[in-house]
């Protein structure tokens, strides 16, 4: 089971898209950014999905803080491709960020991602 926090402002929307999915290998729960980065660094989840208005800075701030900028990527208000986000699951990246306008769309494809990898 892979676990996945979300965080930030949209953090409900995310768990509540991602669990609409109904993909049984991915567990989903809403944390704050100081308890998902925690439990990422402790090996307790896998990955972290947060969100803010403009997916950027606030998305993402603490867990660049305590993680390092090598496992955090924020796509921003930019919509990424299947490809992108796979390849940066690849590269070891375990944070994302991303705007609230945009969970409709990256929210599942981060879960289809993650999923994929097993």
């Amino acid at each position: 089971m892979t676990k996945i926090l979300t965080g930030g402002v949209g953090k409900v929307e995310v768990t509540r898209a991602i669990g609409g999915l109904g993909i049984d290998s991915l567990d989903v729960v809403p944390s704050s950014d100081m308890d998902a980065a925690m439990k990422l660094r402790a090996g307790q989840a896998d990955y972290y999905l947060g969100t803010c208005h403009t997916g950027a800075g606030a998305s993402l701030g603490v867990l660049v803080g305590l993680l390092g900028s090598a496992s955090c990527h924020t796509f921003g208000r930019s919509v990424p491709t299947e490809e992108a986000i796979t390849a940066l699951l690849a590269e070891g990246k375990k944070a994302f960020g991303f705007s609230m306008d945009q969970i409709d769309v990256i929210a599942p494809l981060m879960a289809r991602a993650i999923a994929a990898r097993g």
